[in-house]
């Protein structure tokens, strides 16, 4: 990016090429997924549609979102230099981009199998939606739940060609735990939101944010478990969820005092929530 021309840098600032956590995030659980329905290795050819099926998704949800937060996003300290608020890129050009990439996420689907064909166009829907929901509720952090964790019935049926029952019990983990990182980071912006008319979860909690997120994420540890019993994972597993609930604990303690950076902070460690399982589930699906 640093040898990019400026107009270059403002696409990939737009896509968030220049911040990967939010990549990761929807990486790791999508992973978890690949490996669980593979009993292992999942398929070579799925594993590289998947992986860059993330990419392009996420880049794609965030251009949508900087467009539909295009006229407020100048007025929140952490988001008033994003390309669509300095006019590096117009608002006709965002759309094209988002198209794009949505075209190039549906084109690699395409050579998956019907049931992940059909099913892509209920995760894209939702990821369309979401960034409008802020204005209307409180909850735009369960609807980007909603679309983050859609990669795991998709991801379960492009590896076995069907969907079990079991599957959306890691799906209300990923929503869960999506609810809980993007509490930590809607904290950050809560006083510019509360300005603008923004709605989030971090405004709803209030001055129980901590606490309602700490029971979030005893429900999510607990989804995770349900999980590992339903799809009859080892100790090895089991002991990934007990690693997750001590960075859950850590989180708590880095976010105690609501400070933006201490927030923000929260947000970025579940990039190793997400690690600890996978490596967890890799190696006990090796060794099982």
């Amino acid at each position: 990016m640093l040898n990019a021309s400026p107009r270059t840098r403002a696409f990939l600032e737009l896509m968030r090429f220049n911040k990967p956590v939010g990549t990761l995030l929807l990486l790791w659980p999508t992973l978890w997924a690949l490996w669980i329905a593979a009993d292992g290795f999942p398929s070579i050819a799925v594993l590289i549609i998947f992986v860059l099926g993330v990419i392009v998704m996420r880049a794609a949800g965030c251009v949508i979102n900087d467009y539909a937060d295009r006229k407020v996003d100048g007025s929140v300290a952490r988001t008033r230099h994003r390309p669509l608020v300095k006019e590096c890129i117009d608002t006709r050009e965002a759309l094209t981009l988002f198209g794009g990439l949505c075209f190039c996420a549906f084109f690699l689907v395409l050579m998956t199998n019907r049931l992940t064909i059909a099913l892509s166009f209920g995760g894209v829907a939702i990821a369309t939606i979401y960034p409008f929901v802020k204005r209307y509720s409180h909850l735009p952090q369960v609807v980007l739940g909603a679309a983050w964790g859609w990669s795991i019935p998709m991801a379960y049926a492009a590896q076995t060609n069907t969907l079990v029952k079991e599957i959306w019990v890691l799906y209300f983990a990923v929503v869960l735990w999506t609810v809980v990182f993007d509490t930590f980071y809607a904290m950050v912006d809560r006083k510019d939101d509360l300005k603008v008319g923004i709605k989030s979860t971090a405004i709803l909690f209030g001055d129980l944010d901590l606490f309602w997120i700490g029971v979030l994420q005893s429900l999510t540890v607990l989804a995770l478990v349900v999980a590992g019993d339903a799809f009859k994972l080892g100790m090895i597993y089991f002991t990934g969820v007990l690693v997750v609930g001590l960075l859950f604990i850590y989180q708590q303690i880095i976010a105690r005092h609501r400070q933006p950076d201490a927030c923000f902070k929260a947000f970025r460690n579940n990039q190793w929530v997400g690690f600890a399982l996978f490596i967890a589930i890799v190696f006990d699906r090796a060794f099982m």
